[in-house]
């Protein structure tokens, strides 16, 4: 009688990475194809570049959590959108996969975290971006700048708290955090 071996897919290679990713391993795509046995090819054809993965692997933890934020935050206007980003950024700066992340190597995860050629990067820009849509065409606010500005300025305050270990070498405090909500508050037309 043989055994039957079962072929790994596409979501298999995606399941792994992000389980080494939330461990705190280093993913390398020679060791994932070869724990995989599947070719490099293979494994390049199905998610692309190291940094494409990643881009992945991140964004599949960051959307559950924006989803989360926009269900659990009471309210609307200027105090609902704070508060979504209060909840989304105060649960990253917290979150010790993405500490343990930087911290293996900060320019790494930088590149991967904030660059403009970067997927989580333009995915929480787009996403916060329909956040701010949806509440101006519901009425409840109106921001004194453009929605795609705003929503620029909104992840990259976030981003110089998140990571400030890596950009000025201060670790990320809640105090910080606190700053920059009172800094989008402002910026959305309230009040400090």
């Amino acid at each position: 009688m043989t055994e039957k071996t079962t072929r790994a897919t596409p979501a298999d290679a995606f399941r792994k990475a992000r389980r080494m990713w939330l461990k705190g391993e280093r993913i390398h795509l020679a060791s994932l194809s070869a724990e995989l046995n599947i070719g490099r090819a293979t494994l390049f054809r199905w998610v692309g570049n190291k940094e494409l993965l990643l881009g992945e692997v991140l964004w599949s933890l960051y959307e559950p959590l924006r989803l989360e934020a926009l269900s659990q935050t009471p309210g609307q206007g200027v105090d609902f959108v704070v508060g979504v980003y209060r909840h989304i950024n105060s649960t990253l700066l917290h979150s010790e996969p993405l500490r343990r992340f930087i911290h293996q190597d900060p320019e790494y995860a930088l590149k991967i975290l904030t660059s403009s050629q970067s997927t989580i990067h333009s995915r929480t820009v787009e996403a916060n971006t329909r956040t701010l849509k949806d509440q101006v065409a519901q009425g409840h606010i109106s921001p004194p700048m453009r929605i795609e500005s705003l929503s620029y300025f909104m992840v990259r305050l976030a981003e110089s708290c998140l990571y400030s270990d890596v950009i000025n070498g201060r670790e990320p405090r809640e105090e910080e955090l606190e700053d920059a909500c009172t800094a989008v508050r402002i910026l959305l037309g309230g009040k400090a």
